[in-house]
């Protein structure tokens, strides 16, 4: 099996040198950029499997560069690398879908584990076994194309959005826990907390919901946590 593509971005020579030993010492490919420009477009050329991205960069933000790359292919799995560690980054980081969310200074070590981790997730996904598409309302998942129709209208997800909405489409009327969907879609590699849930749950219903600030379809039970409702009531 060809060794997972990783592309380190960060604007200090050190922190890339840093990246690129300890990751091609566990075996991965590594390719690295120095900016958000050079990021974009070495993105485009390497096709990585994941992409390790620091927030403050020159040219051109680590934000925007995450849109970039998730406009682009919306299943790239994307580690948050960052002095930034107050809660607002961490939840704006979330909220355009990235993966995971590392603070500097940090153990390169853990950061292995971390990647290694979210590449697990990211071929677990991949490898779900086909299913014919779940048509709930003006809703339409199919997971073996990994589209999503609302009201015959195409809807882009990011990866741990379909993931999650898949989820509570063919599990229709049942109720999960933020702590079960937490589990579920980012599994027990992920340290996060609920509130993650909470934001990728506000974002599906923007995207799916005919009125986001009364969602007929992502309901939540309160005291408790969500379910999906195909008749919208």
């Amino acid at each position: 099996m060809a060794a997972a593509k990783i592309l380190a971005v960060d604007d200090d020579p050190k922190i890339l040198k840093i990246l690129r030993h300890c990751l091609e010492k566990e075996g991965f490919q590594v390719a690295a950029a120095a900016d958000g420009e050079a990021a974009v477009k070495a993105a485009k050329l390497d096709r990585p499997d994941l992409v390790i991205l620091d927030l403050m960069l020159p040219k051109l933000n680590g934000l925007d560069v995450c849109k970039r790359l998730s406009a682009e292919a919306e299943d790239l799995p994307i580690i948050i690398l960052s002095a930034k560690g107050d809660e607002l980054d961490r939840i704006v980081g979330l909220r355009m879908g990235v993966d995971d969310y590392v603070a500097k200074p940090f153990s390169p070590t853990e950061l292995v584990l971390r990647v290694r981790a979210v590449l697990r997730r990211a071929n677990r996904s991949q490898a779900r076994p086909e299913e014919n598409p779940i048509a709930c309302g003006d809703i339409t998942i199919d997971s073996r194309t990994r589209t999503v129709t609302v009201r015959s209208q195409p809807v882009i997800l990011t990866g741990k959005e379909f993931d999650m909405l898949f989820l509570l489409m063919s599990h229709s009327q049942q109720v999960f826990t933020r702590i079960q969907l937490l589990n579920k879609i980012w599994h027990s590699d992920y340290q996060g907390d609920e509130n993650t849930v909470t934001v990728h749950i506000r974002r599906l219903r923007e995207k799916i919901e005919p009125d986001p600030s009364q969602p007929c379809y992502i309901q939540t039970v309160w005291g408790v946590g969500y379910k999906f409702s195909c008749s919208g009531t």
